[in-house]
Order: structure tokens, then C-alpha cells, then sequence
């Protein structure tokens, strides 16, 4: 019995090694993303330890003396005036964005899969792509001319209708609905994606089977096609809630501005003003991304457990 085994073992090594000898260019255009995920992913993380210190410049970070108590620069951060608002402000967005933004790549998604003119499906396709790959500047910058009170087409539709311009921007009761939907407006079509693929892998008899039974297609839809790609949602359901208090910095800070301060200062912004514009609090800004990055970790556990008790479907 060993001997049969052994083979088979050292047939699989030997079709393994001949995939890999074939397909050797995909493995060096891996170098890239993986030397830069190692870069500025891991390799900061020793980093953290600033987080328990009292840093010093002349000692760098890891001469300088702990802080005293360790828990310091959490429990300022905790008794700060700023800490309910930046965390509600966080999750307000986050949660908004994922509440709303989730679920209209799955139906749009669903909806391209039941055309059946390619040539229209692949134009709505690369119609919904490109504002993905918009840079944050020019997007900020379109919501700022479309918005603006003098010349913004959206004040001009207003003022047609018989209504008041107002510049957006610096109200803020609009700030979070701008956030939210033109983050929707930009990523909904490249998340579409993932789910396209899958509904690629759905088996065309199970469709078949149904038309005979009597199913029109919005019943094939919702029996078939989704249920098939229930367990993609649920995975990309999981890896979103792992960022439920990472709300980008680069589009919020450059929406913020001094009138719409109470509902647009999230972590992001207010650890890159106590780090680099005013006090250099270098401590107190670890601390509190280390906060941000346990509260994120223990968010993906508490949703995936969820999920295995749920459903059969987990990361792990």
C-alpha cells in the first residue's frame, strides 16, 4: 500500500511542477503585488508598538520609554471630545455605504445576465466600469461643479423647477447622501463583477428544467441565479464587514471643509490632523489606528461566525 502511494504523491509533485514550469510568467507578475503588499502592509507593523510608548526622536521608536500606563494614549483617546464623533461619523458612512452600495452590484449583476443582446450588455457593462477608474480628485472635483450654487447643473435643474440653489458642499445634511451615492455611483459596476463571473458558472439545465416547469425568467432569477451565487454574497458580505470603520480618507478629506466638519470628521481625518498638522501626537494616532484595526478584526470574526452558523458558507 505504501508504494502506490508514494507514486501518487510523486505524480502529483511532478504535474504541479509542470504547471508551474508553463506558466512561470504569472508567477513573476505576482512579484509586484506581493513586494508591495510586504512593503507597505507588513513590514510597518512592528510600527505599532509607537501605540505604548512615550516616543522620543532622539530614541526613535524603540528606545523610547513605555507609556505609563500602557493603555495611555487609548484612554485619551477614549476621554477626548472628539472620540463619540469621529467613531459614529465613521460607521454612519461605512455602514451606509455598505447597507446601500451592497446589494446594487448583485441586481446589477442579475439584470446584465438576463440580457440578451451582447451588444448592449457590454456597453451598459463598460458604461457602469468607467467611474471606477476615476481618480478621487476628479470625482471630488465633478460633485464640486455639478453641485455649485452659481453654475452647478444640478442648482440649475433646481432653479427650472421653481426651487432655491444652494451649494452642497457646505451643507451638511448632504454631505453623507454625496459621500454614499457617489461612491455607489463609481463602484457599483466594477463590484458587479465578481458576480457576473459567477453567474457565469450557473448551470444553463437548471434554466431549462425551470422553462419547461412553467418559470418566467424573473422566477429564474430569483430561484435559480441567485441561490447559485448565495455563496460569493456571502463571502464578499464578509470581507466588506472587515472595513466597517475604514472609511477612505483621500475622498472624505477632500469633501470636508470647515461647515460640514460635525458630520465629516471620521478617524481617518482627525488621526492625520493630530499626527501631521497639529500636535504630532504620533502616539495617540497609533493607538488609535491600532483601535480602528482590532474593532475591523473583530467585526470580520463576529460576521463570519455568523455566517457558519447562518449557512455552510465561511473564510474559515
Amino acid at each position: 500500500m505504501t508504494a502506490p502511494k508514494s507514486r501518487k504523491k510523486g505524480m502529483m509533485h511532478w504535474i504541479r511542477q509542470r504547471r508551474i514550469n508553463k506558466n512561470w510568467q504569472f508567477y513573476v507578475m505576482l512579484i509586484l503585488p506581493l513586494a508591495w503588499y510586504f512593503i507597505f502592509c507588513y513590514m510597518p507593523m512592528p510600527g505599532v508598538i509607537l501605540g505604548f510608548k512615550k516616543y522620543m526622536a532622539l530614541k526613535g521608536v524603540y528606545g523610547s520609554p513605555w507609556a505609563n500606563p500602557w493603555y495611555k494614549w487609548f484612554q485619551k483617546y477614549y476621554q477626548s471630545p472628539y472620540f463619540a464623533r469621529t467613531i459614529s461619523n465613521t460607521f454612519i458612512l461605512s455602514f451606509s455605504s455598505l447597507l446601500l452600495g451592497f446589494p446594487l452590484p448583485i441586481l446589477l449583476a442579475l439584470l446584465l445576465n438576463e440580457v440578451r443582446s451582447k451588444g448592449y450588455q457590454k456597453f451598459v457593462q463598460n458604461v457602469t466600469y468607467i467611474p471606477h477608474f476615476l481618480s478621487t480628485v476628479v470625482l471630488v472635483g465633478m460633485l464640486t461643479c455639478f453641485t455649485n450654487r452659481y453654475y452647478g447643473i444640478a442648482n440649475k435643474l433646481i432653479e427650472a423647477l421653481g426651487g432655491t440653489a444652494d451649494n452642497w458642499m457646505q451643507v451638511p445634511s448632504l454631505f453623507r447622501p454625496l459621500y454614499v451615492g457617489s461612491g455607489i455611483w463609481q463602484n457599483m459596476g466594477w463590484d458587479s463583477i465578481i458576480y457576473i463571473a459567477a453567474l457565469a458558472g450557473v448551470d444553463p439545465q437548471l434554466h431549462e428544467s425551470a422553462y419547461i416547469d412553467g418559470a418566467n425568467r424573473y422566477q429564474c432569477m430569483w430561484y435559480i441565479n441567485l441561490p447559485c451565487i448565495m455563496p460569493t454574497v456571502v463571502i464578499m458580505l464578509i470581507l466588506n464587514s472587515g472595513y466597517i470603520l475604514s472609511v477612505g480618507f483621500e475622498k472624505v478629506y477632500l469633501m470636508q471643509n470647515n461647515l460640514n466638519m460635525a458630520v465629516s470628521d471620521v478617524i481617518s481625518t482627525y488621526v492625520y490632523r493630530i499626527s501631521l498638522l497639529s500636535s504630532n501626537q504620533f502616539e495617540l494616532s497609533t493607538a488609535i489606528g491600532l483601535f480602528n484595526s482590532v474593532v475591523n478584526c473583530a467585526m470580520l470574526v463576529l460576521v463570519n461566525s455568523i455566517a457558519r452558523k447562518v449557512s455552510d458558507v465561511q473564510l474559515w
